[in-house]
């Protein structure tokens, strides 16, 4: 069995590495990793390929970035051609991006069947385009590996076959676990920038929501500004950030510790021992659960809706830096830890489970 793995954004090579790991053990299993270059450089995607141990793409499309239309069809034609000439068994995508929805479309297209790993997370609102890719991806997917119940319920309300639905949890999950000790031992990053475990808040934006809307931008960043007179606030930008911040005209006080974007194992690290974090990425809402750190959510909705529920994580619009200020504030003074339990994402065995199913599909 020949699996095409295409990834093409950090949270996707975080995600594929304990997934291409189970199937390296599987018998009878040959996986071609292709990489479409939507995150291209060195801190977005070769230090992940290095720090996760994962093997250098098979093929590099270098697409690059673009606005979506340009750089998912881009995707589509360079994913086409690649699968008509590997001729692969399954074609294997992760979560939500564009190089998700073009990797699923192209297979699709071809007769090749598609596995979705995060399938089901939904937000409902449609003006995301992430939310967009992973409708779509579902809707052509053969195989739909859910990571949680909510997950498959959305689905199943969607009126996909349950057979087609497969429960495995959460493969972040599994190289939270897996890499939490290399991380211990490796990563410098706490001394390099003199921070103290339980002494700052740490905070990603890089959605477009958030990114290219000025007002919300600036919004934000005022709002980190007042937090950072009380407590450090170290912020590692995004390259879509920086350069909204400079066509924006905004900048931040020397207060706020903006640094370029880190290694995974440097942002294992910094998540581990923060005392907040505050992020529009859903990956880093999940990996401040699995550290146990709270989180406050920018946006006005999340996927990881069981989060909420839980008591983790708290949705703090952007809208306003007053509020946001006053709800970072308030999580800071009073945050409470829920009582513990059964882990939201599973046993740390997704990726086996995947691996297995694919084998025995």
């Amino acid at each position: 069995m020949k699996v095409m793995t295409i990834v093409g954004a950090r949270p996707q090579f975080i995600k594929a590495a304990p997934v291409s790991r189970a199937l390296r053990r599987q018998r009878g299993a040959t996986e071609v990793l292709v990489h479409t270059g939507q995150h291209y450089d060195d801190n977005m995607s070769e230090v992940f390929f290095r720090e996760l141990d994962i093997s250098p793409p098979d093929r590099h499309l270098g697409i690059g970035s673009g606005a979506h239309g340009d750089q998912t069809g881009r995707m589509l034609i360079a994913i086409e051609a690649t699968i008509a000439h590997l001729r692969p068994d399954w074609v294997l995508v992760y979560g939500d991006t564009n190089t998700t929805l073009a990797g699923a479309l192209a297979a699709a297209k071809l007769r090749v069947p598609v596995a979705h790993v995060e399938a089901g997370l939904r937000s409902f609102n449609r003006d995301m385009p992430e939310e967009v890719n992973r409708v779509v991806a579902d809707h052509v997917a053969d195989l739909l590996f859910a990571p949680t119940s909510a997950a498959v319920d959305n689905l199943r309300r969607e009126g996909i076959a349950r057979s087609r639905i497969v429960r495995t949890g959460d493969v972040m999950y599994d190289a939270a676990l897996y890499y939490g000790a290399k991380a211990e031992r490796e990563s410098r990053i706490l001394d390099t920038l003199g921070l103290s475990a339980g002494q700052y808040v740490l905070v990603t934006i890089h959605r477009a929501e958030n990114t290219d809307n000025r007002g919300r931008l600036k919004a934000i960043l005022r709002a980190l500004e007042r937090l950072s007179r009380t407590i450090t606030v170290v912020l590692p930008l995004h390259p879509r950030t920086r350069a909204a911040m400079q066509r924006s005209g905004l900048g931040t006080n020397t207060r706020i510790r903006t640094i370029d974007a880190v290694g995974y194992l440097d942002m294992v690290m910094l998540e581990r021992n923060a005392r907040l974090i505050a992020t529009d990425s859903g990956g880093v809402q999940k990996e401040a659960y699995f550290y146990r750190v709270p989180c406050a959510t920018l946006r006005n909705e999340t996927e990881w809706v069981e989060l909420v529920r839980a008591g983790w994580n708290r949705i703090v619009s952007p809208d306003s830096a007053d509020r946001m200020f006053g709800a970072l504030h308030t999580m800071l003074a009073r945050f409470r830890r829920p009582r513990g339990g059964r882990s939201l994402y599973g046993d740390g065995h997704a990726a086996e489970a995947i691996a297995k199913r694919l084998l025995h599909a």
